[in-house]
């Protein structure tokens, strides 16, 4: 939509995204600019035809493929993508009725063709029309399903236990807020110092981590710990050293 408003009304960026906003889409301008960016991007593929595809790809002497399907809205369009893993480069983008094998063999075909290279390999998710596009449309060519699935599934019982201790985590640095208002007005050194750690906490309980790469729950629990490292080496020498980290579960 964002592509059509720009090239075919010509709209501008912030009509574009005044527009969008008017469908009940919480976007950015900010965002609505990358989706323009990411069109473009689709748009050059489809005009500038085989030959910029084999010249950019024939040094590399083949492509894996990677391909998926988005489904913006349900009854709409289906936009699948097909690109290659080792370049990154977007080899087709057309939007299909359906993602049915039917309909997804010929995009392979073309796309097989039009590369210049062997197609060495193939990634995806487990959909079962892909496989058999895929099966009929480049026989004996290697298929794996994406390793980001299976990561995905097999990490979930951790994903799971790291998110209950995250919870566990934020409940026990609570009132960073109470301790902010008793420094409001002051501007001494040791104030300013408070609102330091104030931030610190803040900013380590927001800073979420991308699962299954990233737990959010091991990354607060360091955040949290570096704190508390910072508040025992300013502590009074001699004093009695209260370490968070003792206390946690």
């Amino acid at each position: 939509l964002a592509g059509v408003l720009r090239h075919r009304e010509h709209r501008s960026v912030p009509e574009i995204h005044a527009i969008l906003r008017g469908r009940g889409l919480d976007i950015s301008e900010r965002s609505v600019t990358n989706l323009l960016d990411r069109y473009d991007e689709l748009l050059a593929t489809g005009l500038t035809g085989a030959r910029r595809l084999r010249r950019l790809l024939k040094p590399q002497g083949g492509v894996i493929l990677a391909l998926d399907g988005l489904q913006p809205d349900v009854g709409h369009e289906v936009l699948w993508v097909v690109r290659d893993c080792l370049s990154g480069a977007v080899l087709l983008a057309r939007s299909l009725l359906s993602g049915r094998g039917e309909d997804l063999e010929p995009l392979l075909c073309e796309v097989a063709a039009a590369v210049g290279v062997p197609v060495l390999g193939v990634v995806s998710d487990g959909q079962t029309s892909i496989r058999r596009a895929v099966e009929r449309a480049l026989p004996g060519v290697p298929h794996q399903l994406c390793q980001f699935h299976f990561l995905r599934e097999a990490a979930h019982p951790v994903f799971e236990a790291d998110r209950h201790a995250k919870v566990v985590l934020k409940a026990r640095v609570r009132g960073v807020r109470p301790v902010e208002r008793s420094l409001e007005g002051r501007d001494d050194t040791a104030a300013e110092v408070a609102r330091g750690y104030c931030a610190a906490l803040r900013s380590a309980i927001t800073d979420d981590g991308r699962p299954p790469l990233a737990a959010s729950g091991l990354k607060l629990k360091s955040r949290l710990e570096a704190v508390a490292d910072s508040l025992d080496r300013v502590a009074e020498k001699g004093g009695p050293r209260r370490r968070w980290r003792g206390s946690a579960p």
